[in-house]
């Protein structure tokens, strides 16, 4: 106000404005463009009372005024990319170390175990870091051991040296990474359930301490799935061991008992035909049941056969083509004796099929259907049995006049050891016909019909044409 109005000075004004963006906010750089507006305004005012007014004068004011408007509308811009600047900065800074985490999620991320996990996890935190040299390792009484990782692998290691009481000691009021040595090895530790805590050396990383505490939290939880999977590797290997001991007992007490049960067999059926003199009928029905439970002990001989080559999933034969029929029919010719003996009687309808499979095993899964079938079959019962060709699949029926199955226990009915009722005796046939159609790509289902009759079938894929 006090220089005249002939000088051109008002420009001068917007200095502060522009000094105001170094170290105000925006509000104040706004107060201050007020400031000026409302300060060239007085001042024009004021010169014009006191000096006059001309044309020069007011250009000068509107120079002015323009002038301070231009400097903080480009202030608050440069402000604003200044922030800009600043956010995209830092969203580049975290992006990097997103990526930088995300990779070493990668490395060590995968079904390895502690020394493979330790060894890639020393190698990608060198990546992240920066250091020269980057090794973990467990702490056995203040001796660096394994599981043990180094990065580079060629490099001098600490593994089997007794460290440093500074390098074991964690200053309190440290976080997770912690600095000694002048600053120039950064250490942290990673906890294991089972076992001493991992000690991480770090020497002289690039990378700021909050990335490496950011890579220890990330690194902790997949060093605990590691602990579950070597857990799980170990409880593995010794299911393994014990199933490989239970078939190996199982193959030896199949065999060793078919070799006496066959030749006790032979001698008392040489027995019943003479070879001895003769016998009394008491002795002889003696031997006779001796023959039938010498039957039942081989039958059971290879049902654990069997069992135990289904159970270790054992490379199959390979598949041949069957005649269901010829096997369903050999079946039956088996079991007519013992039908006989009960009061029972086939009727068969069997059309003629050919599946593709095993015989002997097939012929087994028969066998246990229809063994079943007698066994539980009334005196007088009648037990039929059809085979026929449905939709691309041989259907094995065997329907039944016996109790059927209690209530409750359909859901179990081909499990192993379910006896009781129907599937009864060792427990095993129902499991075997079940497990022996599933190899052939079948399956077995029980229903019960409208007469409480039971009825099994067996479905087999037919053989392409």
């Amino acid at each position: 106000m006090l220089t005249p109005a002939s000088l051109v000075v008002g420009t001068l004004l917007s200095a502060p404005i522009a000094l105001a963006a170094l170290g105000v906010s925006r509000a104040w750089t706004l107060r201050l463009i007020a400031l000026v507006l409302a300060g060239n305004v007085f001042a024009a005012l004021f010169n014009g009372l006191r000096d006059g007014v001309s044309g020069t004068d007011l250009v000068n004011r509107v120079i002015s005024v323009l002038a301070a408007l231009l400097v903080g509308v480009l202030t608050l811009r440069a402000r604003e990319a200044s922030a800009r600047a600043a956010r995209l900065t830092e969203e580049g800074r975290r992006l990097s170390r997103e990526r930088a985490l995300r990779a070493l999620v990668e490395a060590v991320s995968g079904p390895f175990g502690q020394d493979e996990f330790v060894g890639r996890a020393a190698q990608a935190l060198r990546e992240l870091s920066g250091a020269e040299r980057v090794e973990i390792g467990s702490v056995d009484r203040a001796v660096l051991a394994a599981p043990h990782g180094l990065s580079p692998e060629h490099g001098p290691s600490r593994l089997g040296q007794r460290l440093p009481l500074e390098v074991l000691a964690r200053p309190a009021g440290t976080g997770r990474v912690w600095a000694t040595g002048g600053g120039d090895l950064l250490l942290a530790r990673l906890s294991r359930p089972n076992g001493e805590d991992l000690l991480l050396l770090l020497t002289r990383p690039t990378a700021a301490p909050d990335v490496l505490e950011e890579a220890v939290l990330t690194l902790q939880p997949l060093l605990d799935r590691t602990a579950l999977l070597d857990d799980l590797r170990v409880r593995q290997a010794q299911l393994q061991e014990r199933g490989e001991l239970m078939q190996d007992l199982v193959y030896a007490l199949s065999h060793d008992l078919r070799t006496p049960l066959m030749a006790n067999t032979m001698n008392m059926r040489s027995a019943l035909k003479g070879a001895y003199g003769p016998l009394p009928e008491d002795y002889r029905s003696t031997l006779r049941h001796g023959l039938d439970a010498n039957a039942a002990l081989l039958a059971l001989a290879d049902q654990l056969l069997l069992v135990a080559k289904y159970e270790s999933g054992e490379q199959e034969d390979p598949l041949g083509s069957v005649a269901l029929r010829d096997v369903v029919l050999g079946v039956i010719s088996q079991l007519t004796g013992r039908a006989e003996e009960q009061g029972v009687t086939f009727e068969t309808g069997l059309e003629g099929v050919r599946v593709p499979g095993l015989g002997h095993d097939l012929r087994r899964a028969a066998q246990n259907l229809l063994e079943n079938a007698v066994r539980f079959s009334p005196p007088g019962g009648v037990v039929r049995v059809t085979l026929t060709a449905e939709d691309g699949e041989a259907v094995l029926r065997v329907l039944d006049q016996g109790p059927g199955i209690a209530p409750g226990r359909e859901a179990t009915l081909f499990q192993r050891f379910r006896a009781g009722g129907a599937g009864g005796g060792t427990g095993l046939g129902l499991y075997l016909t079940r497990r022996i159609a599933e190899a052939h790509r079948g399956r077995v289902t029980y229903t019960r019909t409208a007469n409480a009759q039971s009825v099994f079938s067996l479905w087999l894929p037919l053989e392409a044409p």
